[in-house]
């Protein structure tokens, strides 16, 4: 009998931004599947470790400031030397600012730039070194459907993940040969904190919904296959490649 080419077991996965919404659905469906959880947070959410724990995996929580650039090799070095060997890395945490582009402040255009592309691509790079040395590895990188179009009042938010869909392709190109896949995941538009202002908002939670052929916004638990697929040796021969998980919106 050939071995399931989706398990997990014995694998340690990092999720940033891990302890609530998307980041707490990849987490629970890398668990679900055996995956160990190192969850890297600005905050600790013993909550999540629980359901995690739930699941029969260890699931530990590191407090980490990912904007603190010039300390991820004691990160790696941290984490490398307990766990021996890091399989998969899932590059989830953000943040969002909605401002007219005409008024849309420097701060805030640095903040979302640094959380959402600048930490993503050094995470990249901290943690590929570690996988190129063990010959394997994966790197699942959250985009977004915003990498396709250019949406309102969120032009830092856009270039960001334009910036990670793009460069995920150039990692691929480099360590594709080393064993190393690097994909993305480009979320449609889900139900999480982030998304409280479109939801709240009847006019645009109305124009969304219209367009959606799935008729509903998207549960946080719908992107876990997706990532439990590209953390897979399922996806062994899959480099490079973003999937959008949105309910049809991208069809329309």
């Amino acid at each position: 009998m050939k071995s399931n080419p989706f398990d997990l077991s014995g694998k340690n996965a990092i999720v940033t931004g891990g302890s609530r919404g998307l980041g707490k659905a990849f987490a629970e469906s890398l668990a679900n599947a055996g995956a160990n959880i190192i969850i890297v947070d600005v905050d600790r959410n013993e909550q999540t470790e629980k359901e995690i724990k739930a699941y029969g995996v260890s699931c530990e929580s590191i407090t980490f400031d990912l904007a603190n650039f010039e300390q991820y090799d004691d990160l790696v070095n941290s984490i490398v030397n307990k766990y021996q060997h890091i399989d998969i890395l899932v590059n989830n945490a953000g943040v969002q600012r909605r401002h007219p582009s005409v008024d849309f402040p420097k701060s805030d255009w640095d903040l979302v730039l640094n959380v959402n592309l600048n930490a993503v691509f050094f995470m990249c790079q901290a943690f590929g070194r570690h996988m190129i040395k063990q010959g394997q590895g994966k790197i699942i990188n959250i985009a977004s459907l915003l990498a396709f179009q250019g949406g309102f009042t969120i032009p830092a938010y856009t270039a960001a993940k334009s910036a990670v869909m793009g460069f995920s392709k150039s990692l691929s190109n480099e360590w594709a040969s080393k064993g190393i896949n690097v994909n993305c995941i480009a979320p449609g538009y889900i139900a999480t904190e982030m998304n409280i202002p479109l939801m709240n908002d009847e006019t645009r939670n109305r124009q969304i919904m219209e367009r959606i052929p799935a008729g509903r916004w998207g549960q946080p638990s719908d992107l876990g296959g997706a990532a439990v697929f590209l953390a897979s040796p399922a996806s062994d021969y899959i480099d490079g490649h973003t999937i959008v998980v949105d309910g049809g919106w991208m069809g329309r």
